[in-house]
Parts: structure tokens; sequence; C-alpha cells
């Protein structure tokens, strides 16, 4: 019997469910989770490394609608002969819920939203970085999971214990439809490797990952961040040479292949040069030397120095008047002595 439950995992035989007209959808909900856990996080990471709580909110109200924008472009970009073409509907491109979100689009323009909110705050983006990177790889592995209910990003056939079966979902219509129908039976019409799945557990491996090395190596400057952009790359490169759904190809390899290379030794690049800069910055300490350079002097001391000012003008005038009437008084005595001394003021005896 436990082979047989070791034989296939069984797929979930649909993916939305609906609240009267509302649609639920397990993938959007899986999103949201994932940016949920890392803000959280995030928080809890940012505060321990001499950050202010809130803080992190504050700047995911730019990273995260920046990081939904940049991720769906990507994935139209890199996905167009889905949505443009003959018999294509290019507003279909506009309907995220569907899924369809590329990383590497997220976390560009996720990381310009970012900037934008850390320079509004006065916060290095760097050690923020540091600081949420464990949090972002987590909800990446999180957001895999609506994968699996969307039966997506799977790869070729296998015979494997952990296999995962495909079935085949209807409409109330009738029409098949893979996202927003449901398993008319358990009866397997394909059996593949489970790629999300193999990415899900490779991302809790980094988050494990990256967190022991920032403990026990104090990383700062933007190390941890790097760490994990080149241990997510690592695994991406060869889960993405496993999975066998539709994708655009260069040089017929797909193309996520050659942009996990790259953004790999670019990771790596940054991360030995970061070295240079030294230990972890504290950012507590950051915040005060900003705060010292960029205040201006209080009013108090301003206003102190201005009685001051008076004084010392009115002292010097009152001994340049001293000096005018210490000067005047001896002209006087001698004028009067010159006359005391004077023939006319002699009288005859």
């Amino acid at each position: 019997m436990l082979d047989a439950l070791l034989a296939t995992i069984p797929s979930p035989d649909q993916g939305v469910w609906h609240l009267g007209p509302l649609p639920i959808r397990a993938y959007a909900l899986c999103i949201i989770a994932g940016i949920i856990v890392a803000i959280w996080w995030g928080e809890r990471r940012w505060v321990a490394r001499g950050g202010i709580k809130g803080e992190v909110t504050d700047i995911a109200v730019w990273a995260v609608p920046f990081g939904l924008v940049g991720g769906r472009l990507y994935h139209v970009i890199t996905d167009n002969q889905k949505y443009f073409g003959p018999g294509k509907d290019p507003l279909a491109a506009l309907e995220i819920w569907n899924g369809g979100l590329g990383i590497w689009g997220a976390i560009a323009l996720g990381a310009v939203g970012a900037w934008i909110g850390c320079r509004r705050r006065g916060i290095p983006l760097p050690a923020m970085a540091d600081a949420l990177a464990p949090g972002i790889v987590v909800a990446q592995a999180i957001g895999r999971l609506g994968n699996y209910f969307n039966q997506e990003l799977y790869g070729g056939d296998t015979t494997l214990p952990w296999g995962l079966e495909i079935y085949r979902r209807v409409t109330p219509e009738g029409r098949e439809d893979a996202l927003a129908g449901v398993a008319i039976d358990h009866t397997p019409i394909q059996v593949v490797h489970p790629t999300f799945l193999y990415e899900l557990l490779w991302n809790v491996g980094v988050a494990l990952l990256i967190v022991w090395a920032d403990r026990k190596f104090r990383l700062g400057h933007g190390r941890v961040f790097a760490l994990y952009v080149a241990g997510y790359t690592a695994g991406r490169f060869w889960i993405e040479l496993m999975r066998t759904d539709e994708a655009t190809l260069v040089f017929g390899t797909r193309v996520n292949v050659f942009v996990s290379a790259i953004v790999f030794f670019g990771a790596v690049a940054y991360f030995v040069i970061a070295r240079s800069r030294g230990d972890r910055e504290d950012v507590a300490a950051l915040r005060r030397t900003d705060a010292t350079s960029e205040s201006p002097l209080p009013e108090s001391s301003t206003s102190s120095l201005r009685p001051l000012t008076d004084e010392t003008t009115t002292d010097d005038t009152t001994t340049d008047e001293t000096t005018e009437a210490a000067e005047e008084v001896p002209a006087a005595d001698v004028a009067e002595k010159d006359k005391k001394g004077s023939p006319e003021s002699v009288k005859p005896e």
C-alpha cells in the first residue's frame, strides 16, 4: 500500500473556486501569501540589523507593485507567442490571475521600486536587500504552489515515485481548460516531473543557506542578496532544462537558461567584489551619520549666539567711547596746567 501511495503525486482537481460571481484563484492566494511572508520576515531581519520597525512595509508599498508589473512584462515579452499573432488575444496579456510572472522582471523592476522607497526614507538599498533576501526566496517557493494548482511548469514524462499526475479539466460548459476547469476523473493523462516542486525545495534550501552564511560571516553591503541570486539561478539553470512547457528558444535552448547563467556570474562577481567593503554595515550608525551631516544647526544654538554678538558690539562701542574720553581728559588737564603756569596767571606780590 505504501508503494501505491508513493507511486505518483496527484494534482488538485481544480485551481479556481467561486464565491458567487467572485473567482478565488489558488495562484493569486499563493502569491499574496508569499508577499506577506517576505514582508514579515524581512521586517524582523531589518529590525535585528538596526532598522526601524515599519520601514520594510513602507518599502514594500513601492517594491511590490513594481515587481508585479515587472514580472508580468518579462513573461509577456519572453512568451509573446501566447498573446500575439493569428488567433491570439492581446488583452489576455493583462490577465495576471491566470499565471505568468517572470522572476527576472519581478526582481529587476521590484528593485527599482525598492530603490525609490529607500531613497525617500534615507536607507541604503544594499542593506535593505540583505534583510529581505531570505524572505524573497521563500516567497518564490510559496508562489510555486500556485503552479501546482494550475497544473503548469512541469517536466517530461517520468516513472519516478514522485511523478506528478496531470488530469483533464473541463469547465461547466464542457470546454477543456487546465486553469479554470475541474478534473472530470482522476485518470491521469500524463505523469511528469514536478519541476515546480524541485524549484520549491531548491528555494527553501537557498533560504537556509543564506541565513546560515549571514550569521556565520556577518555578510553585508548587498552580499546576502547576491548569494541569494547566485543560489537561485544555479538551481533555475538545471530545472529550466527539464521543463517541457512552451517557451521562447534561443539557439534551440530556452531563453531562461541563458538568463540564469548570465545573472549567476553577475551575482558571483558582485559577491566577491563587495567583500572589499568590509564587515556588515551598522544601519543605526549610518542613520545617525546621515542625520548629523544633513541636519541644520539647532535654532537654540543660533539664537544663543545673537545676544553674544550684540553684547560684543556694545562692549566694543563702550570701549571706544572710554578710550576717546581717556584721550580727551589728559588734553584738558594739560591746557589747564598751561593756563596756570602762564605769566598772566601770576599775581605780583
